[in-house]
C-alpha cells in the first residue's frame, strides 16, 4: 500500500541526522516520535552550532570590544539575517527575537493594542486558534474596553468565511488567525483573508507557530502585518521565538519592556529608545539559542520547505487512509492534504484520549492527549480532548504502520 504514496524527500538520510530518533523507549521497541505540533526534534547540525558557540565564543553581544563578544554578535546577527531570508522578510529590522509565539503575540497586544485600540473596537480571531492567540487579546480587551469576536469553524474543519467577512463588515481594527491548526492542521485561506481585512483598514497578525516549521511562507507574498514563530517547533532550541512585523508598524509601537539594550541613551528623567530591532530586544538575549535556530533555518533550507510540506502531506494522506481502516476513530477537522498539515487529532469511541496516548507510549509511539491549548476548538466538536499524531520532515510510513498497530492495541484493550 505504501507505494502508492511518494515523497520527495530522502528521509533515511534525514533521519540520520537526529539522533534521539534512534533509541529504543524499551528493549526491543524502537521510538516513534509523533509529538511534532508540540515540539520537534533537533537535528546534528544544531546540536553542534550551540555546542560550538558555549565551547569557543561563549560572550555577551552587541556591547563588548573583545574578540569573543565580536564573534557572538557576528553568529546573532548573522542568525537573524538568515531568519528573516527565511520568511522573505523585506529588511532584517523587520526580525524580533522573544522568548517564544506566545511572548511574540504578547508583545503585539501589548505594544501596538494598547497604543492603538479604544472601547469599542473590535477585534476579530477564530475558533480554531490556541490559547496564546486567544488569551492575550482577552487580556487586551479587558484593559483598552476593545470587543472580541471569534470566527466560527465550519463542518469539515474550516473556517466559516461568509461569517468571517461579515465580521469585516463592522470595521475591525485588528484581525489574528493561525496560518494552521495545531488539532485539525487545517490552513486557511490565509493571503485571502488578509487582503479583505486590509481592505476594510485592519492591521493583520498570523500565528504561524505551526506553518512555518513545515511550509513555505513568505511574509511580503502573505501581506501580513505582524507573524509570530518559535523555535522549537522548526528544529531549533527551545526559548526563542521570532516575531516579524512590517517596518513601518514597529517604528511607531512603543517598547514592550524595559531595561539594557533597548536604549540609546537614559538619563534619570528620560530614555531615548534604540534603534530597530532592538528596541524590542531587552536585556540579555537568549544568545545560544538565536544562533541554533540560524543553524536549523539553514538545514530546513537547504531541504526545501516545498518538499517538507509535499512530505508531509504524502505521510498524513497515507495516515488518514489507514485510520479509515481502523473503525471507531473520528478523525477531528479536514481530511482533504491540501488544506491541512501533518496534525492528525482523533477520538476513540473505546476509550479516552489519555488511555489512548498511555497504550500507545507503550509500545513506543509518542503522541499528545488533551485539549491541546485549543479548548473552544474541542468544545465546538463537542469532546473533551483528543490524541493527537502530528509528522514531520523524518517520519516515515512505516511510523504511520506502527501508530495503527498501536491503535488496534487500544481496542483490543478497551473494546470488550
Amino acid at each position: 500500500m505504501k507505494s502508492d504514496y511518494s515523497t520527495p524527500l530522502d528521509v533515511d538520510a534525514i533521519r540520520a541526522d537526529f539522533p534521539i530518533l534512534h533509541q529504543e523507549v524499551r528493549p526491543g521497541v524502537p521510538l516513534v516520535y509523533l509529538d511534532n505540533a508540540a515540539s520537534s526534534q533537533k537535528p546534528l547540525a544544531v546540536i553542534e552550532t550551540i555546542s560550538d558557540y558555549y565551547s569557543r565564543y561563549n560572550a555577551n553581544v552587541h556591547r563588548g570590544i573583545h574578540k569573543l563578544s565580536e564573534a557572538a554578535t557576528d553568529a546573532y546577527e548573522s542568525a537573524r539575517r538568515r531568519i528573516q531570508a527565511f520568511i522573505n522578510a523585506a529588511s532584517f529590522r523587520e526580525i524580533i527575537f522573544t522568548r517564544n509565539t506566545t511572548e511574540s503575540i504578547n508583545l503585539v497586544a501589548q505594544s501596538w493594542g494598547r497604543s492603538n485600540l479604544e472601547p469599542g473596537d473590535l477585534i476579530v480571531s477564530t475558533e480554531m486558534e490556541h490559547h496564546s492567540n486567544i488569551v492575550p487579546w482577552q487580556m487586551l480587551a479587558g484593559q483598552t474596553g476593545a470587543v472580541l469576536k471569534f470566527v466560527p469553524i465550519a463542518e469539515g474543519g474550516i473556517l466559516d468565511l461568509d461569517v468571517y467577512h461579515q465580521l469585516l463588515e463592522e470595521g475591525p481594527k485588528l484581525v489574528t488567525f493561525t496560518e494552521m491548526s495545531n488539532v485539525m492542521g487545517t490552513i486557511p485561506p490565509a493571503r485571502e483573508m488578509i487582503e479583505a481585512a486590509h481592505a476594510v483598514g485592519a492591521v493583520v497578525h498570523v500565528d504561524g507557530a505551526q506553518s512555518v516549521p513545515h511550509m513555505p511562507v513568505d511574509v511580503q507574498a502573505l501581506d501580513a502585518d505582524f507573524l509570530s514563530f518559535s523555535s522549537h517547533k522548526m528544529c531549533g532550541p527551545t526559548g526563542v521565538g521570532v516575531l516579524y512585523g512590517k517596518r513601518e508598524i514597529l517604528e511607531a509601537m512603543p517598547p514592550f519592556l524595559g531595561g539594557g539594550d533597548m536604549i540609546k541613551r537614559v538619563e534619570l528623567g528620560q530614555s531615548q529608545w534604540n534603534d530597530l530591532p532592538y528596541k524590542f530586544e531587552a536585556g540579555t538575549p537568549a544568545i545560544g539559542e538565536v544562533i541554533g535556530l540560524g543553524a536549523a533555518v539553514d538545514y530546513l533550507g537547504a531541504i526545501g520547505m516545498d518538499k517538507v510540506h509535499q512530505h508531509e502531506q504524502a505521510v498524513t494522506k497515507y495516515a488518514l487512509d489507514r485510520l479509515s481502516e481502523v473503525g471507531g476513530v473520528r478523525v477531528l477537522g479536514p481530511e482533504d492534504v491540501s488544506i491541512k498539515g501533518g496534525a492528525v487529532a482523533m477520538v476513540l469511541d473505546c476509550a479516552h484520549p489519555h488511555d489512548v496516548a498511555q497504550v500507545l507510549d507503550h509500545h513506543g509511539i509518542a503522541t499528545r492527549a488533551g485539549h491541546h491549548c485549543a479548548m473552544p476548538l474541542h468544545q465546538h466538536c463537542n469532546v473533551v480532548a483528543s490524541t493527537r499524531a502530528s509528522f514531520y520532515l523524518y517520519n516515515t510510513f512505516e511510523e504511520v504502520d506502527r501508530l495503527i498497530d498501536g491503535l488496534y492495541k487500544v481496542k483490543e484493550l478497551f473494546a470488550r
